[in-house]
């Protein structure tokens, strides 16, 4: 499978995802970085923000290293 692809189908599911789901994979996000954000500020972005935080996270663990 391309990296372009891969990017693809991440975008599909993370666009599938609703609010509660987003949140939550955020919250146990585990990559080279910690996603440290308060329940208060998750809970005043909105569904397409939370999308584009996840889906930035996410993107992280695509990329390939050379």
């Amino acid at each position: 499978m391309s990296e372009t692809d891969r990017y693809e189908r991440m975008a599909g599911m993370v666009a599938s995802l609703d609010r509660n789901s987003v949140i939550r994979k955020i919250k146990n996000f585990k990559g080279r970085f910690r996603l440290d954000f308060t329940d208060e500020y998750l809970k005043g972005l909105t569904l397409d923000r939370l999308r584009h935080i996840l889906f930035a996270a996410l993107s992280t663990k695509c990329k390939k290293h050379n």
